[in-house]
């Protein structure tokens, strides 16, 4: 394995290699990548855990395609640059192009669109706890459509992790308000679309890198989100509204961060974490998004934290460790190899 740009390259093994020192070199490389993958896991969580807010926060100085085209635009700007001056290898010769179309209209398309729209008639405590559920649709998409299996005390886990974040938002008296049903359904339209990305993904990424994976998601967004804001504005003749909320300090910081941190540092964490674990274990980190706004609220903004909040948090841990359990064999991705062999990874 070498490194080139920012993304890793996993060379051939030579399956001929017999010697104790080469298969202890092959077992480094792989927990490596597996302890590589399970950080990508986290690091989603954390900066999930703060995308609600920011958001909401741009909602209140831009309509929700402005702020998806505006943070598709920078993310995928940010991506070009070391692309363009070959500090980042994207090779799409060869490749089933097709099979990217509807990769993207589930993320960034479906996922961004039902999320945003969503905010608008719903609370971020509803989108929390609907968005938990993901790890289940995952479970069962992976289940049927890639034929990953999954161990009772796995499923257990899984919904071990949704009962944590329910517990916690529910005693918040943060529930599902069921009458604001156009809400519930664009997040639920959102949670799903979140899912069907994560297993189509996990099968794409036999024969795509995860950051050709990523270049592609956020260069498809840039282009469809800012041609949809561009038709609005045409159409209704409000050009400057475009512009005008980029004066706007708080909606320029929010921007930076959904667009920077919440759309590219997210997808390539994700990429990579479901090229080298099963769709559900990769997924279910998710959840530890509620932990870490609840720790955050405590640190620096002095948030009481209640016993709920604890039980909550010992739940979505424990289910997150339980469907990652030490000693479960991780999932794999094979990538075909010159000479038409597969490769581990």
């Amino acid at each position: 394995m070498r490194p080139d740009g920012l993304h890793l390259t996993i060379l051939p093994w030579d399956c001929s290699r017999t010697v104790p020192n080469g298969f202890r070199e092959g077992n480094a490389i792989r927990n490596n990548e597996l302890k590589l993958a399970y950080a990508c896991a986290a690091a989603n969580a954390v900066i999930v855990g703060f995308s609600f807010l920011f958001v909401k926060i741009a909602l209140a100085s831009a309509a929700p395609m402005d702020i998806l085209a505006w943070r598709f635009a920078l993310s995928f700007a940010v991506l070009s640059l070391p692309v363009l001056f070959g500090r980042i290898r994207i090779d799409f010769r060869g490749k089933p192009l097709g099979r990217l179309l509807p990769l993207a209209a589930f993320y960034p398309l479906g996922f961004f669109l039902f999320q945003t729209y969503g905010l608008q008639y719903a609370t971020s405590a509803e989108a929390g706890i609907l968005n938990a559920f993901a790890p289940v649709l995952v479970l069962i998409f992976a289940t049927v459509f890639l034929k990953e299996s999954a161990s009772g005390l796995q499923r257990a886990s899984i919904v071990l992790s949704v009962a944590g974040v329910v517990i916690i938002y529910w005693m918040k008296g943060g529930g599902i308000d069921f009458s604001n049903l156009s809400g519930i359904l664009l997040l639920t339209g959102s949670c799903a679309a979140f899912a069907g990305y994560s297993v189509l993904a996990r099968s794409l990424l036999k024969s795509f890198r995860p950051m050709e994976l990523t270049w592609w998601t956020l260069g498809f967004g840039c282009v469809i989100f800012f041609a949809a804001s561009g038709i609005q504005h045409a159409a209704s003749g409000t050009w400057h509204e475009l512009l005008a909320p980029l004066g706007n300090i708080r909606f320029i910081a929010s921007v930076f961060y959904l667009g920077i941190l919440s759309s590219l540092v997210t997808a390539f964490t994700a990429n990579y974490a479901l090229s080298r674990l099963e769709a559900a274990k990769a997924v279910v980190f998710s959840n530890l998004s509620t932990v870490v706004s609840i720790a955050a609220g405590a640190l620096v903004l002095g948030e009481p934290v209640e016993i709920y909040h604890l039980a909550g948090s010992l739940l979505i841990i424990a289910g997150v460790w339980g469907t990652n359990r030490p000693g479960s064999r991780p999932g794999t991705v094979k990538r075909p190899a010159p000479g038409g062999k597969q490769v581990d990874q």
